[in-house]
């Protein structure tokens, strides 16, 4: 009665390992973030396995529907859009429900979007703070971002394309002109990264349009890398 956590591409639909491919096969479902995406993957590998969604939207009742396959003894795989499930996404629940109820969880490696970001950003990947998206209150944000001003390593956020400047600019009102990168469309036809110091980029992103999944990185505080 396994839960498998399989991670899917966050963009060429190549980068997928052999065994996320042969558990899709073989379990009895699919729980997938939405449906419709996973099923251009499934349809590249010619899996055809049953999907049923399960995302941040979804009732309780869904969640116990999937818990109850798995103690009836059903393999299921949970995917979310594109990366880990888990990770900033609502396959975290359906993972701790599981391992409280000592249901036996495999979690594959595979993609992850922010640690390729943290090799192309030029900072040093020796240690770091990965924290995701921030809230949507302004205050909130530059609290959040004030608490690590001294920390020792770079900073992952995730962001929207609509809301990358004002990010941006929180930062430098936050924690000054620091050195930052933003990656957007890792692994796609339009990826980009972005350096430089906050103000620079600033300037840069008035003439730029960013679409599509984007990730700010915050360098480690001058003096302390």
């Amino acid at each position: 009665m396994p839960l498998y956590v399989c991670p899917t591409p966050i963009g060429n639909l190549s980068d997928i390992t052999i065994r996320v491919i042969r558990v899709l096969r073989n379990v009895d479902l699919i729980a997938a973030e939405d449906t419709r995406k996973t099923r251009i993957l499934l349809n590249k590998y010619a899996i055809n396995t049953k999907t049923v969604s399960f995302h941040s939207y979804s009732s309780t009742k869904r969640l116990n529907y999937l818990i109850e396959l798995l103690e009836q003894g059903k393999h299921i795989a949970l995917v979310t859009d594109a990366g880990t499930p888990g990770i900033s996404d609502p396959g975290y629940n359906l993972i701790k429900i599981c391992i409280d109820k000592g249901i036996h969880v495999e979690a594959l490696p595979g993609p992850t979007s922010f640690v390729p970001a943290l090799l192309l950003s030029g900072f040093p990947p020796a240690h770091f703070l990965f924290y995701g998206f921030l809230p949507r209150k302004h205050g909130k944000r530059i609290k959040i971002l004030k608490s690590f001003e001294e920390f020792q390593g770079p900073v992952i956020y995730f962001e929207s394309p609509y809301r990358v400047k004002n990010l941006v600019s929180e930062i430098l009102e936050a924690l000054g002109d620091r050195d930052i990168a933003i990656i957007r469309e890792l692994t796609k036809i339009h990826e980009e990264v972005l350096r430089g110091k906050v103000t620079n980029l600033l300037d840069e992103l008035d003439h730029k349009d960013l679409k599509g999944e984007i990730i700010v990185i915050i360098g480690p505080v001058e003096g302390k890398r």
